[in-house]
């Protein structure tokens, strides 16, 4: 099983957060990383919509993903290096803590939308939850591939 809830690193969940945490004492959220399934941090191979969020309509607009470049045609777009990943258990909840890695030098965007906002304002209790899956998907894939191998080796040797 793979459960988590994405917020970014140096945006934990805030009290009243509606996710990483829960009601039970001495239970927690349970967190796994995608990008590391032994622990600790890894690259998230994410699949962002190019437009932004997409989801619903007041969220972060994206900026231009790759500044004076040419348009982005899909509807999705992939980010190498840009984003970690990395289960925290903390005072504030257990989450997938996303870093954005940003270069300011290089012409792709500096940061992602995914953030709920309404009024032109953030709503931190709900961390980048729009865009949980997305933030891994190419990791998530990268899983699913790996147990449908394993399960048909298995089966052959049956």
């Amino acid at each position: 099983m793979i459960t988590y809830v994405t917020f970014r690193a140096a945006d934990p969940p805030p009290d009243g957060s509606r996710f990483g945490k829960v009601d039970i004492d001495n239970m927690v959220a349970a967190c796994t990383n995608p990008a590391a399934l032994g622990g600790g941090s890894g690259d998230l191979r994410a699949y962002l919509d190019a437009r932004g969020s997409g989801i619903v309509e007041d969220t972060a607009e994206q900026q231009p993903w790759v500044k004076g470049g040419p348009a982005i045609t899909t509807p999705f777009v992939s980010v190498p290096g840009m984003l970690t990943g990395e289960c925290v258990s903390n005072e504030h909840g257990s989450y997938l803590a996303v870093t954005v890695h940003e270069d300011p030098a290089e012409p792709r965007a500096t940061d992602i939308a995914g953030d709920v906002v309404v009024g032109g304002n953030v709503r931190p209790e709900w961390g980048l939850h729009l865009i949980d899956v997305n933030v891994a998907m190419g990791n998530l894939l990268d899983i699913v591939s790996a147990q449908s191998k394993a399960y048909l080796a298995v089966m052959e040797k049956k």
